[in-house]
């Protein structure tokens, strides 16, 4: 992708993207992972360690249901498993590949409404982070000894909680101003 027009690395991710689902051997899904991160090039560990980040708590909570029923059933679909756990990093990690390397806004330029929801949706992602940063900044400076277990996650209640109310009246916002505009006509 680092010689593309942003455009046509849209096209190719548009294209790779459903790939994986098509694919049902794990030997194959590993392979098409590992040629992944070879091609990611210096960043292939950060967007690795990025991409297992953002799976871990949902794939997780999937695999752990599986094997519950599994279990309730008396047979644990193991390669189910496996299969379902690889096509997910594959499919995360070319998202967060494909977002490190192109100018998403040049990529869709032309197409005025998918710019406009781009545009929205990094603004958003902007101001979260800088609130997260800002939680960070905040609870570091007021524990001058490593806070404990209990205090930890009450800092990252009260956070999920104000992040939550941001996003509501965001979206609020947003739609409202969309409306006005006559983007929902």
């Amino acid at each position: 992708m680092a010689g593309m027009k942003p455009r046509h690395a849209l096209y190719l991710y548009l294209a790779a993207l459903p790939a994986p689902t098509f694919v049902h051997d794990p030997r194959l899904l590993a392979l098409g992972l590992a040629a992944a991160v070879l091609c990611a090039g210096g960043e292939r560990w950060r967007i690795l360690k990025r991409s297992l980040l953002a799976i871990l708590a949902f794939n997780l909570s999937v695999s752990l249901g599986v094997v519950l029923v599994g279990l309730w059933q008396g047979r644990i679909d193991s390669g189910w498993l496996l299969v379902a756990n690889l096509r997910v990093l594959l499919m995360v990690f070319l998202g967060f590949w494909f977002v490190a390397r192109v100018d998403l806004l040049a990529a869709l330029a032309g197409w005025p409404t998918a710019t406009l929801l781009a545009t929205l949706a990094m603004g958003q992602t902007r101001s979260f982070e800088r609130m997260l940063k800002d939680f960070r900044l905040a609870f570091a400076s007021r524990n001058i000894v490593r806070p404990s277990l209990l205090d930890r996650r009450r800092h990252a209640g009260a956070q999920a909680v104000a992040l939550l109310d941001k996003a509501q009246a965001q979206s609020a916002e947003v739609a409202l101003a969309m409306r006005s505009r006559g983007a929902f006509d």
